[in-house]
């Protein structure tokens, strides 16, 4: 079976070249997988995406890695014939961007394996930046941020990469971060007094060009922590969004950008504060209004014990927690059953409720209600509540409910 000469292992830079076709081959998709001699493609591998660009003209849409027989260039379009020759063109930013991101996944993973002696386990190439997974038992923002201080130094350092063939026997010798995945000849790349680990993905000539590397967040996942961080044009356009988004909240406090932490944090208590306020007043609101309600209350016959009243009313616009309070105000007072319903835009919403001395068990009314307006709904016997698509039922609804408490 042939071999595709990967040009990329040699030269990451490497961006224009000419190659014979050796195979053509229709997918399932609809599109053709060219296959060449040689290429500066880089396929799908080791969290790196592949590179895109251009066959002859026409779009190279993905580069997928075929073991042994070489690497399938995925184009849509007239194909050429084989034996074909063909000029080939990558895509130089989106090169460019992932040889940073992968560079600076060395540097950062060897950071902390300086420090924390904390290996990575898992490495991802995301749409808009990248994740690492390190086993560090004991995470911090200040161990990360150390960690990413190192590789800051390293890569303003502006140390030589450079790329090692070795054999499995040869490897064994040497001081690698991480063991090697496969046996046969070994690509190493090699960062100047740093780090030495096998890898088959594109990288920087120096790691200057990484230009700088960012933590936006990390988290615990699966027993690792999971860092999610950027690197040179990712890291300047993840500052861009930043800035314009702090600058934007800071223009609605009328502050410099600096104080908005600050400002952000003292405007959450106070929010805490009036709601606290509003929670009581909602309260008292709610205990006038259902005296005012009870003085419309009718008198019902049924149940075990005597004066019993019932309350209803639908109103418009109020949410189920505004009903649920209202109907626990009117549920203090004695022999008191509370059928409360509210047109809540589309929604219905029901607060079904009943004083402790009172008959009746809200909860199978509130399903019977339900089936009615075509929701959904529950509770317990003394208070029960709901929702359903129906609103134009809601009348029917009440007056049914109402006479089944009253019978």
């Amino acid at each position: 079976m042939p071999v595709t000469e990967r040009l990329y292992y040699s030269d990451s830079h490497l961006i224009e070249f000419e190659a014979r076709v050796v195979d053509v081959t229709e997918r399932v998709s609809g599109w053709t997988a060219i296959l060449l001699n040689r290429t500066a493609f880089y396929p799908t591998g080791g969290g790196q995406p592949s590179d895109t660009g251009t066959l002859d003209g026409m779009r190279v849409a993905e580069c997928i890695d075929d073991g042994d027989n070489g690497v399938l260039h995925v184009v849509q379009g007239t194909t050429p014939a084989r034996d074909a020759i063909v000029r080939g063109r990558v895509d130089w930013p989106r090169r460019l961007d992932h040889m940073q991101q992968h560079t600076g996944q060395h540097i950062l993973s060897q950071a902390f394996v300086t420090l924390f002696n904390a290996p990575t386990r898992g490495f991802r190439v995301l749409e808009s930046s990248c994740e690492i997974d390190v086993e560090l038992p004991e995470p911090s923002s200040e161990k990360i941020e150390r960690a990413v201080e190192l590789a800051n130094n390293v890569i303003w350092e502006d140390r030589a990469i450079t790329i090692r063939n070795v054999t499995s026997e040869q490897a064994f010798e040497l001081s690698l971060r991480k063991e090697p995945s496969r046996a046969g000849e070994l690509r190493l790349i090699e960062i100047e007094g740093f780090d030495l680990t096998p890898c088959g993905g594109t990288h920087a000539y120096r790691t200057g060009e990484v230009g700088v590397i960012v933590a936006r967040s990390w988290e615990r996942a699966k027993g690792l922590t999971r860092i999610d961080f950027v690197a040179g044009t990712r890291a300047l356009a993840d500052y861009r969004k930043a800035n314009r988004s702090a600058r934007e909240v800071a223009a609605l406090f009328s502050s410099g950008r600096d104080d908005i932490a600050h400002l952000a944090a003292q405007m959450v208590e106070e929010n805490k504060e009036l709601h606290r306020r509003v929670r009581m007043l909602e309260e008292i609101a709610a205990e006038v209004e259902a005296q005012k309600l009870l003085s419309s209350a009718r008198e019902i016959s049924g149940g075990t014990s005597g004066g019993t009243r019932l309350v209803t009313h639908i109103f418009d616009a109020r949410d189920a927690e505004s009903l649920k309070k209202l109907a626990q105000a009117l549920m203090a007072n004695p022999g008191i059953v509370a059928l409360l319903a509210s047109r809540d835009k589309d929604t219905a919403r029901m607060v079904f409720a009943r004083s402790a001395d009172a008959p009746g068990d809200m909860n199978a009314l509130m399903r019977e209600a339900c089936v009615l307006l075509d929701g959904r709904g529950g509770g317990k016997p003394d208070l029960a509540q709901g929702g359903g698509k129906r609103v134009d039922r809601l009348d029917e609804m009440i007056a049914t409910i109402s006479e089944k408490v009253a019978r």
